[in-house]
């Protein structure tokens, strides 16, 4: 598998993920057939807004069944790097375009383990890959994604 379809994510990223999956597949499904058969005992299915909306969580759930699937089975589970170097799953302080900001790279699916006020950017973004292999003190230039020209002081790197 190439690394661009695999999906970064961190030990306890992975296990609440796995959780939620065996959730969803046991108990959820079975909560909304149950809901899905008690509207259906009341009559009329054209008009039966109960119904309706429990097809509708069944097509949700399933939906995030899947996701959850191809996640975990193409997820590469790891920790970012000791040694002070920007990688997937690095908490990062930098002076971006003048503002101090405070962010992890990696994948969304992360963001219930990163601090409070710290932000997840995508280290396939132009500041991720700009960022990738620098380490503290060290100052990028890297193209926005509206053209302009932007420098990143790295402050500081640490483990997530």
């Amino acid at each position: 598998m190439s690394e661009d379809n695999r999906t970064w994510l961190t030990q306890e990223a992975f296990d609440r993920l796995s959780e939620e999956l065996e959730r969803r597949r046991t108990t959820e499904r079975k909560e909304i057939a149950r809901r899905i058969e008690l509207a259906r005992q009341e009559g009329d299915l054209r008009e039966n807004a109960g119904y309706h909306a429990a097809r509708e969580e069944a097509a949700l759930n399933e939906t995030r069944i899947k996701v959850l699937e191809g996640m975990l089975e193409n997820a590469e589970v790891g920790q970012a790097s000791s040694d002070g170097t920007v990688t997937k799953g690095a908490l990062i302080t930098a002076i971006i375009a003048g503002k101090e900001q405070v962010f992890v790279l990696g994948n969304q699916e992360i963001a219930a383990d990163v601090p409070d006020g710290a932000r997840v950017f995508s280290p396939e973004a132009p500041l991720g890959k700009a960022l990738m292999g620098h380490k503290a003190g060290e100052t990028v230039s890297y193209k926005a994604p509206n053209g302009r020209v932007l420098q990143a002081e790295i402050k500081s790197v640490q483990q997530l």
